[in-house]
């Protein structure tokens, strides 16, 4: 991995910032832990933005490079005792970085998902002197999130003594981080850790508009990882189909064989292999020649796969689908069917169902209770005019109409909690 040419915030302008800082919490005689907020622009130079007095949602971080308890510390000062160090005393070590787990939808702009954490299995925490996996949460399986509270869940953190090695361990982590039930965001936190501009630090406020103009759908994975990963379901696969075989009660003349020649379809890509297995794992072998070693234990029904692939990690969370499975990896949320020769030949005639239309339907974008309706029955309304306001996670949403047209009907009314995609409105 690439490894950022040199920390963007040099000593000298991190000194300065401390002291206007400092100048700062003097003029108004505050005494607590507080964060003063500055932005830089492209020449360093930096502007005063705001004050929080109180903790940061960050503050893990910082307490993670210096080894001192930030909320242990502020308890103390609140007791009125005093500081037991200097601000020489403090040093920086290492690298840590902090992804906020939320529950927001990045495949719908990042909109607010509530419900219930029906699986909710965060990666292990760990510590020792090469790294650090830390989970700040508040949250359990079983548990709801609801439209009233902040939509944070968890705050996941890694240190490591350099930048690049704090990554690929946040990586791993956001791999192994399991959450059902909502929407959430970590794909796209599993994206940004991979984005070349996030590995050359060369990032901005801007980053989202920049990147994804039209909104995160996903991420395509290169070619390398989707053929890991086609080896890995096709080893997957054949486990499992070596457990339907042993199913009692059939006929003599109905048995099921397991075979080695299958055909992988995920990302619009299409690969013919054969699995040669053993004791250990499995050799699988692409058309042309080119071989990939899988190893790993996983059982049909485990949601979560660990495997050695080529003796390099890849962890993925998995769902069965007819004829595959759905397999998320690194922000990809990816469709992999595993199909015998005969199989692929004959789903090629299978017809796609449309989807339903609903251009003539007003659908709430995400669970949320309506605090405002802005049009009547029969009422023309136009292109960018405000039909409702649905409030969800201390924020408020105005659904505004994307053409002109007529109200024909109004199926909500204020005060009424709505789950995504139930209709509010139709049209003419």
């Amino acid at each position: 991995m690439e490894e950022a040419p040199s920390p963007y915030l040099d000593e000298k302008t991190r000194q300065k910032m401390g002291e206007q800082a400092c100048a700062l919490a003097k003029a108004v005689s505050y005494e607590s832990a507080g964060t003063v907020e500055f932005i830089v622009d492209g020449e360093k130079n930096f502007y005063f933005l705001e004050m929080n007095t109180r903790l940061q949602v960050e503050h893990p971080v910082t307490e993670l490079i210096t080894g001192i308890d930030l909320v242990e510390q502020m308890i103390k000062v609140a007791n009125k005792e005093k500081l037991k160090f200097q601000q020489s005393d403090i040093s920086i070590n290492g690298w840590a970085i902090e992804n906020r787990l939320y529950a927001e939808d990045p495949y719908r702009n990042f909109l607010p998902s509530i419900g219930r954490l029906t699986r909710y299995r965060p990666p292990d925490e760990f510590e020792s002197s090469t790294h650090i996996v830390r989970n700040d949460t508040g949250v359990f399986e079983g548990g709801e999130i609801s439209m009233f509270y902040d939509p944070m869940i968890a705050k996941l953190c890694t240190w490591a003594p350099t930048r690049s090695e704090a990554i690929a361990h946040m990586r791993e982590a956001l791999d192994g981080f399991e959450v059902e039930g909502i929407g959430h965001n970590l794909p796209f936190l599993s994206a940004v850790m991979d984005h070349h501009k996030f590995v050359k630090g060369d990032i901005t406020t801007a980053f989202i508009q920049e990147e994804y103009p039209q909104g995160f759908t996903g991420v395509e994975l290169p070619e390398d990882d989707l053929l890991r990963i086609a080896a890995s379901c096709a080893a997957m696969n054949r486990v499992a189909e070596i457990r339907r075989t042993k199913i009692s009660g059939r006929m003599d003349n109905h048995e099921r064989r397991v075979g080695d020649n299958w055909i992988v379809t995920l990302q619009d890509k299409k690969y013919e292999l054969k699995i040669f297995a053993d004791q250990l794992g499995s050799t699988v072998q692409f058309e042309g020649g080119s071989k990939i070693r899988v190893e790993g234990i996983w059982t049909p029904g485990d949601q979560l796969a660990k495997m050695v692939v080529d003796d390099k990690k890849l962890t993925m969370k998995v769902g069965k689908i007819t004829g595959g499975f759905r397999i998320r990896n690194r922000g990809a949320d990816l469709v992999v069917l595993i199909r015998s020769k005969r199989q692929s030949e004959l789903s090629r005639h299978m017809l796609e169902k449309d989807p339903p239309d609903t251009s003539k339907k007003l659908m709430c974008p995400m669970p949320g209770l309506i605090v405002k309706i802005d049009v009547e029955v029969g009422e023309e309304v136009q292109e960018g005019q405000a039909l409702c306001t649905v409030e969800a996670m201390k924020m408020e949403n105005i659904l505004r109409a994307e053409r002109h047209t007529r109200v024909k009907k109004i199926n909500a009314k204020v005060g009424d909690s709505l789950a995504v995609d139930e209709t509010i409105l139709e049209f003419e």
